[in-house]
This record gives structure tokens, C-alpha cells and sequence, in this order.
């Protein structure tokens, strides 16, 4: 009595809740990528004022 019921029904909605799940987990895939790839971009323009400010100091003093 409490049989799933056969034919199309069950397999396509299992089919379409497979496909919405990997759609979403694309989806916060591709963000999460995004927001490491922007860590990692201000981290390394941080870097960079870091090394030119050192740069620019050295220079001074050896000129200096």
C-alpha cells in the first residue's frame, strides 16, 4: 500500500533533484572559487606595496 509507484515519475524526479543538486553544487563551487581567488589576489597586492615600499626605502639609504 505504501509502494513507491512505477513508471517515470520516481526516476525523473530523482533524475531532476540529481540535477538541481549539481547544478547548486556547481554553483557554490564556482563561488567559492572566486572568493579564494580574490583572497589570494588582495594578498599578493599587499605584497607587492609591501616589497615596493622596502624597494623604495633601500633605494634611499643606498643613495643616501
Amino acid at each position: 500500500m505504501d509502494e513507491l509507484p512505477t513508471g517515470s515519475t520516481g526516476s525523473s524526479r530523482s533524475i531532476g533533484r540529481t540535477v538541481v543538486a549539481v547544478l547548486v553544487l556547481a554553483v557554490a563551487a564556482w563561488l567559492l572559487f572566486k572568493f579564494v581567488i580574490g583572497i589570494v589576489a588582495f594578498l599578493a597586492g599587499i605584497l607587492a606595496i609591501v616589497v615596493a615600499v622596502v624597494a623604495v626605502v633601500w633605494a634611499l639609504r643606498v643613495l643616501f
